[in-house]
């Protein structure tokens, strides 16, 4: 955890000139952004469906480093030292607070922490929303599966039978359901440290933007691929 300690402490070392008190709380959104640019061809491959593995790879790796940022902002002490992490602030709240103790000691819900924290909820019920009517919209518009017949029995000619509509219907309420769960990140915000919550909301954040932009591209390379078959077959 020292290392982790030092390498945010040097990024807003760098940053200070620039963002003054805030620059530590800049230097966690850029080591978080660095994290999801190292994971980002995992999750390129766990998009495209390479390997059931790939799809699990980016939440797992990221854990660890979850939680040496929790541990980084709720410890006193780092390698037998004082934590200097702890005295930095984003605006008026230190990095180490949690919402209970601005709502105590920090001058109640709108006083000059308890904004900080509604600016973070704010923001990750942003987030959150556009991932849930991005999810909808995908689960409204999926094509209605079929069962691999290795899991179903053989129909006529013996290929495996198309879902029933009422299992189709149950997949799609399913897959209307599920975005609403990215919500939950809004719970683990108001518990854990400000620097932790930092955390959360960047790579939340990242994570709907990826998935957005690798589905334009898929939807692009799609478009290209039709309009060449109908250039084809016209010619």
């Amino acid at each position: 955890m020292s290392v982790f300690t030092h390498l945010v402490a040097q990024l807003g070392r760098l940053l200070e000139p620039v963002l003054a008190e805030s620059a530590t709380a800049a230097a966690i959104v850029l080591f978080t952004v660095l994290v999801r640019l190292a994971l980002h061809p995992l999750s390129r491959a766990a998009f495209r469906g390479a390997t059931p593995v790939a799809g699990c790879l980016p939440v797992l790796l990221q854990l660890p480093v979850f939680f040496v940022m929790y541990q980084a902002f709720s410890s006193a002490e780092v390698g037998g030292a004082a934590n200097e992490l702890l005295g930095h602030r984003l605006f008026a709240t230190p990095l180490g607070a949690r919402w209970t103790e601005a709502l105590g000691d920090g001058g109640g819900l709108f006083g000059a922490q308890g904004l900080v924290f509604l600016g973070l909820f704010a923001a990750i019920g942003v987030v959150a929303a556009w991932s849930a009517v991005r999810g909808r919209r995908a689960a409204a518009n999926a094509p209605a599966p079929v069962l691999p017949a290795a899991l179903a029995p053989a129909g006529k000619g013996g290929a495996a039978p198309a879902v029933s509509p009422e299992q189709v219907e149950a997949m799609r309420k399913l897959g209307g359901v599920l975005p609403l769960l990215s919500f939950g990140t809004l719970v683990t915000a108001a518990v854990v440290p400000l620097a932790a919550g930092l955390y959360l909301l960047t790579t939340t954040a990242w994570s709907v933007a990826e998935r957005a932009w690798l589905q334009h591209r898929k939807d692009r390379a799609g478009a290209g691929v039709g309009v060449g078959e109908s250039v084809r077959s016209s010619l």
